[in-house]
């Protein structure tokens, strides 16, 4: 397997990911996002990636990991992230008929011509571009897919993640998404 490293030029998850995106060096097929590779905390586990791919080969567009699923779990949230999750989940599935159990998770596989279709229209700089990335997904039509995955007990570093800051952040997507067509 091999993998292009893209140093950031600016600041956040949403910056950074953005600019991956951009990369014109993405040669690859298939795309994987995951933040063991953004913050090396160790929460995610690479050996995933074939549970992600394979979800790819069926026909979707895009993988998303789920702590929520049966054989997935989290070893890393507190009651309030969980409920704020949860809180999330239940706003996006009820205004874009999703099926999502988990939103706010960094582990995801995209087929590049979906990652192209994709691209243009994410705008966050921060934490929230997940929750954008899966919001966007779902009003582009693309074909979305969740494997159950496992988040460990972060091994290096503190959480950068401000309950209420973050989370204003993703309320404000949920709602900025209502209200434009794309």
């Amino acid at each position: 397997m091999e993998a292009n490293v893209i140093v950031q030029n600016g600041r956040g998850k949403g910056a950074a990911l953005r600019q991956a995106f951009d990369d014109a060096d993405l040669d690859g097929d298939i795309i994987v996002m995951m933040d063991v590779m953004m913050d090396a905390d160790g929460s995610m586990n690479p050996k995933e990636i074939a549970l992600f791919i394979k979800a790819l080969d069926s026909g979707v567009d895009l993988a998303k990991g789920s702590r929520f699923l049966p054989g997935g779990y989290s070893e890393d949230m507190n009651l309030i992230r969980r409920i704020g999750n949860r809180f999330f989940v239940l706003l996006v599935n009820s205004f874009w008929s999703a099926n999502y159990t988990d939103l706010c998770y960094g582990f995801a596989a995209f087929r590049k011509d979906a990652l192209e279709k994709l691209r243009p229209y994410l705008k966050s700089i921060n934490f929230e571009i997940e929750t954008e990335i899966f919001i966007k997904a779902k009003k582009l039509g693309l074909k979305v897919i969740e494997v159950p995955s496992v988040e460990f007990r972060r091994r290096h570093g503190k959480s950068n993640l401000s309950i209420f800051r973050d989370g204003s952040r993703i309320l404000k997507i949920v709602f900025r998404e209502l209200v434009n067509a794309h």
